[in-house]
């Protein structure tokens, strides 16, 4: 599960068994468990659209589908205010460590511990009407076994928080597993992560409009390593021509075109007639909600959380821009430059009427509504 590491024993970086472990208002042991302290931003994340969710509702159940040493359980009702959460971990070693935690913080009547297969829990979940305000999916590798199963012990208006390292499929490295797992054809360019997030985000809405549901973005966040959003489940489907088609990326001229499924057999470049290297099916439409960004924003500013900030004012900026960003490195070897200023850039494009921003995904890396040749000329007027 990403956000944790294993414990090795013969390294003496690593935490001993008994060493209690802070993080947030959650104290516990992560004994053999998996732990990555640096992802704790994806944590705090989780931690803030939930309390977001719980003022609005008035009360908050929570699913954690593979607990590991359960700190994310503990976070959610120590931090977000959850009434309750399930906490579930496949590996029955682990049931002492995670009742240790649990209890050392929590009330009985707060937490509920199993230890059996995700999917088995959804679908029971679904049998017996008992359905989730907010479900956490941290798996390991390919999230696809989940993307469909998780919906049913989903409560509509509920979210849903998913991982996936499955990087190689997902950037155009294993076509084949890409087809297999998130019916996409994904290939390799310089905003690849991004289609990452698209790509599964396109195939859970896929999932949700066969159930006559749709999946609202709430936020998409790519971390470096992995690949981790926030979906929620709304009655009306989303899928539409306009959020759901394919990107093309010219590698003549470096540029990207959305291209939509009426127009696969025309999909060439605008400006040189090439033809377009095209990945997809991929969601097309917002990366982030906005207004959830601002409210998450606010309340990280009142815990004087200011990493999340930082992180939450650059996906409020880019949440409904082109789904793709042009590299600095890019802009500067089509335009035989140095790496070009990447803030200098931004205020030049915006001076020029372009909406222009940073990404999260790459911070050497710009999304624009401009063109890549209108990126390239402005960076060399920069550069004179």
């Amino acid at each position: 599960m990403n956000d944790r590491f294993a414990l090795n024993n013969n390294s003496t970086s690593f935490p001993r068994f008994n060493k209690d472990y802070k993080e947030g208002k959650a104290t516990f042991k992560i004994g053999n468990a998996f732990y990555r302290p640096t992802t704790k931003q994806v944590r705090d994340l989780g931690i803030l659209a939930a309390k977001i969710h719980q003022e609005k509702i008035g009360k908050l159940r929570v699913l954690d589908a593979m607990a590991g040493c359960g700190v994310r359980g503990l976070r959610y009702i120590l931090e977000a205010d959850a009434e309750s959460v399930w906490v579930n971990e496949a590996n029955r070693n682990l049931q002492s460590l995670l009742k240790g935690n649990l209890a050392n913080s929590l009330q009985p009547s707060q937490y509920k511990i199993t230890h059996t297969d995700a999917n088995r829990i959804f679908f029971d979940c679904y049998n017996h009407s008992d359905f989730y305000d907010l479900i956490d999916v941290d798996c390991f590798g390919v999230p696809f076994p989940y993307l469909s199963t998780v919906l049913w012990g989903t409560k509509i208006g509920g979210l849903v928080y998913l991982t996936s390292t499955d990087g190689r499929s997902l950037t155009g490295n294993d076509r084949e597993n890409s087809l297999r797992y998130y019916g996409a054809y994904s290939r390799s360019h310089p905003a690849a992560h991004e289609q990452g997030l698209r790509v599964i985000m396109g195939k859970f809405q896929q999932h949700a409009a066969s159930l006559g549901r749709g999946m609202k973005p709430v936020f998409a966040y790519f971390t470096g390593e992995t690949y981790r959003l926030m979906m929620r489940l709304i009655e009306k489907p989303q899928l539409t021509e306009d959020n759901y088609g394919w990107l093309g990326y010219c590698h003549h001229c470096r540029d990207y075109q959305v291209v939509s499924w009426r127009k696969l057999g025309k999909a060439l470049c605008h400006n040189d007639g090439e033809r377009l290297v095209m990945s997809g099916p991929m969601w097309l439409g917002k990366l982030h909600d906005r207004a959830t960004v601002e409210e998450m924003i606010a309340l990280a500013k009142t815990w004087t959380w200011t990493e999340a900030v930082s992180l939450l004012e650059v996906m409020k900026a880019e949440a409904d821009l082109p789904p793709y960003f042009y590299s600095l490195q890019s802009i500067g070897h089509a335009g035989k430059l140095d790496l070009p200023k990447r803030d200098r850039l931004i205020d030049a494009l915006q001076e020029q009427g372009y909406r222009t921003c940073q990404t999260h995904v790459n911070s050497q890396a710009i999304k624009t509504e401009a063109n890549f040749t209108t990126c390239v000329e402005i960076a060399k007027g920069l550069n004179n």
